[in-house]
């Protein structure tokens, strides 16, 4: 998991790229900056297809360095069994719609394929006397198993898709919410890289909702959706886990370690980066602060999704970018300053909530 932590945020890099270069690719027949959200859509999953590449080659290195294996064969192996994997049809004549249907599984499939890849060289490792033979066999074992599955016209990459789907499918619904709310920080607590693993499932839906919320605010009807891209920037203020009150609370903690560790991830915490807090205080595998990382933000999804339902603040009409500190951002999403009064609210909420949890693990820091 350590290598997947790690290995999640360079890859990043895929995703950035392949935006960049897919905003400006993608067949919309509209002048460039009138369609830019337009655009970012349907650039957004070919993007987290390359992202998926990236993401295969670092993390199979990354596996390599820390299990002591060969890279070269790691990597290597891992590609060749990815390759197989890989949804089918493959439609080569079209790479920007493949890599559309490889961004629905991509990320998911690089981590399986890599993990399986390197553990099949531990395994090895421990009854062949020459390492190198080892990995080499069992880099070949992976790729013999892939090409079984391949010629027997079995596709990994369509089966994750095929279990992934229904996720996405819940739509503009509390529980898709709440089960996206959940998901997402579960995968925190265990140091992989929430959003980045959920973007490629969940993200093109609900942007095409916030999307259908922004068509139907310029054309001045009722805005359909409630749950879209723009509302996580309600539960989640501070990023993922709602960490701006933790942030708070450790910078006026007494201990110090916990003070500077505050101190330096407040400022971060108020563009909703919180990166730093989740792995330097650290909140990854911490038993004091998993239960109220995923705890706060459900409460702030359910007292959100019903404020909105009930009319109380405006749903969100335009897409905002998670870097706008969220005062700003809610009110930019909505127009309804009552989105402020709604932030205030979460934040009081969520304060209150993590209070108990940081006293105790204070108490916890004071005894080492």
């Amino acid at each position: 998991m350590v290598a997947v932590r790690e290995s999640l945020p360079w890859s990043l890099a895929g995703l950035v790229a392949g935006l960049i270069a897919f905003v400006a690719l993608v067949p919309v027949n509209h002048p460039f900056f009138a369609s830019l959200l337009q655009r970012i859509s349907l650039a957004e999953l070919p993007a987290f297809g390359v992202m998926a590449l990236a993401l295969l080659v670092i993390l199979a290195y990354r596996l390599a360095l820390h299990l002591r294996l060969s890279r070269a064969i790691v990597v290597s192996g891992a590609a060749c069994a990815f390759a197989l994997a890989l949804p089918r049809p493959v439609t080569i004549a079209d790479p920007l719609s493949y890599l559309h249907r490889v961004g629905e599984s991509g990320l998911f499939l690089a981590i399986i394929v890599a993990l399986t890849v390197a553990y099949a060289c531990t395994i090895l490792r421990r009854v062949m006397s020459s390492p190198l033979l080892a990995d080499g066999t069992a880099a070949c074992l992976v790729i013999l198993a892939s090409l079984a599955l391949f010629v027997m016209h079995f596709s990994l990459g369509n089966e994750l898709i095929s279990a992934l789907t229904p996720m996405g499918r819940l739509g503009d619904t509390y529980a898709a919410l709440l089960i996206i709310v959940v998901v997402e920080t579960l995968l925190w607590i265990v140091g992989i890289h929430g959003p980045a693993t959920l973007a490629a499932i969940v993200t093109p839906m609900y942007l095409t909702l916030q999307l259908q919320n922004t068509t139907a605010f310029g054309h001045h009807t009722p805005l359909p959706h409630i749950v879209v891209v723009s509302l996580f920037l309600f539960v989640f203020p501070g990023g993922a886990g709602a960490t701006l009150p933790l942030a708070a609370l450790l910078a006026l903690s007494k201990v110090e370690r916990l003070r500077k560790i505050g101190r330096l991830t407040l400022v971060p915490a108020f563009f909703n980066i919180n990166e730093p807090l989740v792995f330097g205080l650290p909140i990854v595998f911490n038993p004091f602060l998993a239960i109220p990382f995923v705890a706060v933000p459900i409460v702030l999804a359910t007292v959100t999704y019903f404020a909105i339902a009930h009319g109380m603040v405006a749903r969100p009409a335009l897409y905002v970018p998670a870097a706008i500190p969220t005062f700003a951002s809610t009110y930019l999403a909505t127009l309804d300053v009552r989105a402020i009064a709604l932030v205030l609210v979460n934040l009081a909420i969520a304060t209150a909530l993590y209070l108990p949890f940081v006293r105790a693990y204070e108490r916890h820091e004071m005894t080492k």
